[in-house]
């Protein structure tokens, strides 16, 4: 008798574990719905900026000068050698100044066509897309309120608001290290001409962990929802369980395009973080092209927990 009640619990104890595991599924897929809203701060263009090129004055061979031409469509100067180019400069002395005149135009040709070692240029420069996230203890109420204030305030129709933007974000960030629990950072380099969609990439993944945005403003078009209450209709008691137990954490996430090369530290303690805010918050307004600044929860009774942290924002370590 016992041999035949220990076969069948072999036979069902497989079956049985697998239903266990579907329900434990189903009930953690149910979980998202109960993940927080979001708030926004944005905006920013990503045009070539205008760079006026440098006009310079080489001497010539013999003792003459020429000047760049003011006008032209790509910038190459239309040269006026002095007259010793054309009586007594033949042979090796005519072909050296040739040869000085030929490298001349492909460097600005290089210049023209985004080639600049610098990375600066007139038509597609360098661009740093850099995204810094902080993960707080949620008992961070005040980052939370200073965020919703900047984003009612803020002017995000010009790189000089934006830069002020970035510069508070940094600064509030900076002011609660008590509650720093995890963060990373990480950056994409890349020509103006593709920054923009890696931008917008990165924007819409982080965009797409919200249940929706309930405070924005993003080019100066300020927009405020009131949150939904989660089950508000069904009965009351799971809502009420709910607003009862306040969100775990706060992620605050940035996201800059910055022309040039924008470097931040691996983040492996409080000092790497801190240096990297500090380095952002440092970016100028003329070198910033645009900007995100993403928080959640935003609204008070949304719910950010443990179980969301590990599946929305898997990549960040504890520091």
């Amino acid at each position: 008798m016992q041999k035949i009640l220990a076969s069948l619990m072999k036979r069902f104890l497989k079956p049985l574990l697998a239903i266990a595991l579907v329900v434990t599924l189903m009930v953690g897929a149910a979980s998202p719905a109960l993940a927080a809203g979001g708030g926004r701060i944005g905006g920013g263009s990503f045009r070539a900026p205008a760079r006026p090129m440098p006009r310079t004055y080489s001497p010539a061979p013999g003792g003459g000068s020429y000047y760049p031409y003011p006008g032209g469509g790509i910038g190459f100067p239309f040269v006026f050698p002095s007259p010793v180019f054309f009586v007594g400069g033949g042979g090796l002395f005519g072909l050296l100044v040739f040869l000085m005149i030929a490298s001349f135009l492909f460097q600005s040709f290089r210049r023209a066509q985004g080639g600049d070692e610098l990375g600066y240029s007139t038509s597609n420069p360098t661009v740093s897309v850099t995204k810094l996230q902080v993960g707080l203890l949620a008992n961070a109420r005040e980052l939370q309120a200073d965020l919703n204030k900047l984003a009612l305030k803020a002017d995000t129709s010009s790189s000089e608001g934006l830069a002020d933007v970035l510069q508070e974000t940094s600064l509030a960030l900076l002011r609660h290290p008590e509650y720093w629990v995890y963060a990373g950072a990480s950056t994409q380099s890349s020509r103006l001409a593709l920054a923009e969609a890696e931008f917008n990439r990165m924007a819409l993944t982080e965009r797409s962990k919200f249940t929706g945005e309930t405070l924005s403003n993003v080019n100066n078009q300020l927009r405020q929802v009131e949150p939904k209450a989660v089950l508000a209709g069904a009965g009351g008691e799971l809502a009420e369980v709910v607003a009862e137990q306040p969100g775990e954490y706060i992620v605050v996430t940035i996201l800059a395009a910055v022309e040039g090369d924008l470097k931040l530290p691996a983040i492996t303690s409080e000092a790497d973080l801190r240096q990297a805010l500090q380095q952002l918050g440092g970016v100028p307004s003329d070198r910033l092209l645009a900007l995100e600044v993403l928080w959640t929860p935003q609204a008070e009774g949304d719910v950010l927990s443990s179980e969301d942290m590990l599946v929305q924002y898997s990549g960040l370590r504890m520091i």
